[in-house]
């Protein structure tokens, strides 16, 4: 596909993250509106970890793409698994204990599903997965954490980016990936297919004025 401008063939991320938007700003890609899709995110009865992140991801981008025909429609979600378990984003403090201390003293994976519609129709989709380790924690870092609330709307109950970072023991693979999207991985995808550095905003820009939040 040749290169084209960005009012003809506009990016829309597809997600309701705050974190999603300024990982893709801090790589100079700047969507022209941000649009969340509001999706039912319940695992099917049996669904491993893995096609849950990849699923999200898809039936993100197309619920978006549906209603931006003619764009470039990016969808992610981001899955924290214990084995074959997942990890819910915890509603309330008892929920985000009970994920931290399944998390405690033990590896994990991180698994981020990324969709990317273009223009066409025609969807890409791609996972990526993390491993992180957790030291063994105590009772007060638990508590502590949970008293800041970084738990709040995180799958796994914690946020890397934050003072979460310091029970991060080891981790291998996407830094990015764990925060909630695979910058590599998705940039490859938007040059691969044809969204070209020209219709990459400059560092620092945000979405224009007056589009969706």
């Amino acid at each position: 596909m040749p290169a084209q401008s960005r009012n003809v063939y506009p990016l829309v991320l597809a997600s309701a993250s705050p974190r999603r938007l300024e990982l893709l700003l801090q790589v100079a890609v700047a969507p022209d509106i941000v649009d969340p899709a509001h999706i039912d995110e319940t695992p099917e009865r049996g669904e491993l970890p893995d096609r849950l992140a990849t699923r999200l991801a898809e039936a993100k981008a197309r619920a978006v793409a549906r209603r931006h025909p003619g764009a470039w429609v990016l969808g992610a979600d981001t899955v924290v698994a214990c084995g074959r378990r997942v990890l819910p984003k915890p509603v309330d403090e008892l929920a985000a204990a009970a994920c931290l201390k399944q998390l405690s003293g033990r590896r994990h994976r991180v698994l981020g599903g990324i969709c990317l519609v273009e223009p066409g129709g025609r969807g890409h989709v791609r996972r990526v997965t993390s491993i992180v380790k957790f030291k063994r924690l105590q009772r007060s870092d638990i508590d502590r954490y949970l008293a800041g609330g970084e738990w709040r709307g995180k799958a796994g109950g914690y946020a890397i980016q934050g003072w979460a970072a310091r029970f991060v023991a080891e981790l291998h693979g996407s830094y990015s990936n764990v925060v909630g999207l695979p910058l590599f991985e998705t940039c490859a995808l938007l040059e691969g297919l044809g969204f070209r550095q020209g219709m990459i905003g400059p560092i620092g820009a945000a979405p224009a004025a007056g589009t969706a939040r």
